[in-house]
This record gives C-alpha cells, sequence and structure tokens, in this order.
C-alpha cells in the first residue's frame, strides 16, 4: 500500500486507477490505503455538477474541461453514472461524451456506478476524490447521476457545487421543492439558446431572494451553451469568486469541520454495519430464525441487544 500511495503522489496514473478500483471493490486493505491517501495534504479545488437528468451535464464537463486545459490546469472527472442490474457496473459510461481527452495525460476520467446508493453519489465516490487529491490535481469535477429530492450528498463533498438548471424543463421549482437551493454555490442554466431562459433567470432569482436569510453566500447565475459555446468562463469566474469567498471567511472552515464530522459518522456506520452483518450472517440459527420469522423489528432488537452485550464482554 506504501508503494502504491508512493506512485500515486508521484503522478502515475495507472496507480491512481489501481487505487480507485480497489476502493471500488472493498478491497480488505481498502482501510489502510485511504489512511495513507488521507495523510496527504489538500490540494484540488472539489467542483460538484448536479442537476436533473438531460439538463446536459456531461456536455458541460466536455467543454469545461477544454477550458480548464486551455488555463493551463489538471483535471480529474469523476463521473457517477446508473448501476447496470446486470454487470453491477456504469450503466451510461459518461466518458464516452469526452473521448476528445482521452489522450491528455494531464486529464483523469473515471466513471463509478451508484450501486445502489440514493445520494446521487456512489459510495465510494469520496475515497476516490480523495485519491484523485493526493495525485496533486488542479480540480477535481464530480458529476452526480442527476440530482432529486434525496439525491444532496454532493455537498457533503464538493467545495463548490453548480446546480445545472435547463428552460422550460420545471427544474427551477422542483429545485425548490427539493432543498436543493441550500446545496447550490452557483446555478448555471445550460441550454441558454433556446426560448425560456429569461424567465428561468427570473424566477431563480426570486427564489435566491427568498432563501438570502439563510445564507452566507449569495450564488450567481451563469448562463451557458454547449451548442453556441458560450459562458464557460464565466462559470470558472464565479468558481474562482466562491473559492476566494471560502478562503477570505470562516464558511470554508465551518464546511471542512462539517465534511470531517460526516465522514466520520459514515465510517463508523459503515464499521458498525459490517460488524454487525457478520455477527448475523455466520450464525447458523439465526439463518435459519429468517426462514420462519417474519417480525424484522423484533429480530432486530433482539439481534442488536446480543450484538452489544458480546462486544462489552
Amino acid at each position: 500500500m506504501e508503494e502504491l500511495v508512493k506512485r500515486i503522489q508521484q503522478g502515475n496514473q495507472r496507480a491512481l486507477a489501481r487505487a480507485i478500483t480497489m476502493i471500488e471493490n472493498d478491497h480488505p486493505e481498502k482501510l489502510k490505503l485511504m489512511d495513507l491517501i488521507s495523510r496527504s495534504d489538500k490540494k484540488s479545488h472539489y467542483i460538484g455538477i448536479t442537476g436533473s437528468p438531460g439538463a446536459g451535464k456531461s456536455s458541460l464537463v466536455d467543454r469545461f474541461l477544454t477550458l480548464l486545459r486551455e488555463k493551463g490546469f489538471t483535471v480529474a472527472v469523476i463521473a457517477v453514472d446508473p448501476t447496470s442490474p446486470f454487470s453491477g457496473g456504469a450503466l451510461l459510461g459518461d466518458r464516452v461524451r469526452m473521448t476528445q481527452h482521452f489522450s491528455d495525460e494531464n486529464i483523469f476520467i473515471r466513471s463509478m456506478a451508484t450501486r445502489g446508493s440514493l445520494g446521487g453519489l456512489a459510495r465510494a465516490t469520496k475515497d476516490a476524490i480523495r485519491a484523485c487529491d493526493a495525485y496533486g490535481f488542479d480540480y477535481i469535477l464530480i458529476e452526480t447521476v442527476g440530482v432529486g429530492q434525496s439525491e444532496l450528498d454532493i455537498m457533503k463533498v464538493a467545495d463548490t457545487t453548480s446546480v445545472v438548471l435547463t428552460p422550460n424543463s420545471g427544474d427551477v421549482l422542483q429545485v425548490f421543492k427539493a432543498g436543493i437551493m441550500e446545496i447550490a454555490d452557483l446555478f448555471i442554466l445550460n441550454k441558454a439558446d433556446i426560448p425560456g431562459v429569461k424567465k428561468l433567470k427570473r424566477q431563480l432569482k426570486d427564489l435566491i431572494h427568498l432563501s438570502s436569510e439563510n445564507r452566507a453566500f449569495e450564488p450567481e447565475i451563469v448562463e451557458t451553451s454547449v451548442v453556441e459555446n458560450f459562458g464557460f468562463d464565466k462559470w470558472f469566474e464565479a468558481i474562482e469568486n466562491h473559492q476566494q469567498f471560502l478562503e477570505d471567511t470562516d464558511l470554508g472552515k465551518k464546511r471542512r469541520a462539517n465534511k470531517l464530522r460526516h465522514e466520520v459518522y459514515e465510517l463508523i456506520q459503515e464499521a458498525i454495519w459490517k460488524d454487525v452483518e457478520s455477527f448475523i450472517e455466520t450464525d447458523e440459527s439465526k439463518q435459519q430464525t429468517l426462514q420462519t420469522e417474519d417480525n424484522s423489528y423484533a429480530l432486530a432488537e433482539a439481534w442488536y441487544k446480543e450484538w452489544k452485550e458480546k462486544k462489552r464482554g
């Protein structure tokens, strides 16, 4: 593990890809690997890109990659896709939309399957991002599977979250209803070359104004179009503005503390889950009980109590 992490820190993309595969497959030495990776200083700025399916997130990322490379930045892309019901792998494979960047050694693109996660991100996404950070990329773009009312995990990961909306889709009402206003650091009105963008921008400004009392930072609204290739410089400027705000205020420190808190809780939860699962699955009598008993609440209460007593003993 030490040698693998050393190779990642030296800029070896094969080592990075191997580490992410180990993370996704829950390798027996995963915790040791992540412990070593986590000792690296944070170097990257994490940019979350979320929004409804069909909003054009992948096309935006593809065009934004071109801009970032023109500015001389190194970039990693973690594209989270739906899970194939057959292979368990990434179903859409967003990398097919970014083929022009494959030969660029300063870009790393990885598709990850949600594998049942309902939060818009794969369970292993946060660890993969940390591995990319250890590599030393300037920016890490995290594209979610498509945000819904339960898919807000991106706020626990990204430094700057970009929420993508499109005209005439009703997205703005869904955003307000789902509470996504609270996670957006900036809004991207994509497909701004089609009618309806002015109405959408006006509605969005009204909603931002309604929620402004609870916000430390007022999100910017950026219009973009992949077809006509405009708005990407303004998107980058908005990210820089937010990045500077985080550095100049206490909000950045609070966010880092909240991210650490969430991550600690998730790691403890995962460890407890695996321990309890092993406690139940390796007990033949409990497996037989599962074939005859139908009161899940009683079983959960009894077995959890038994598990705690065993840990104390």
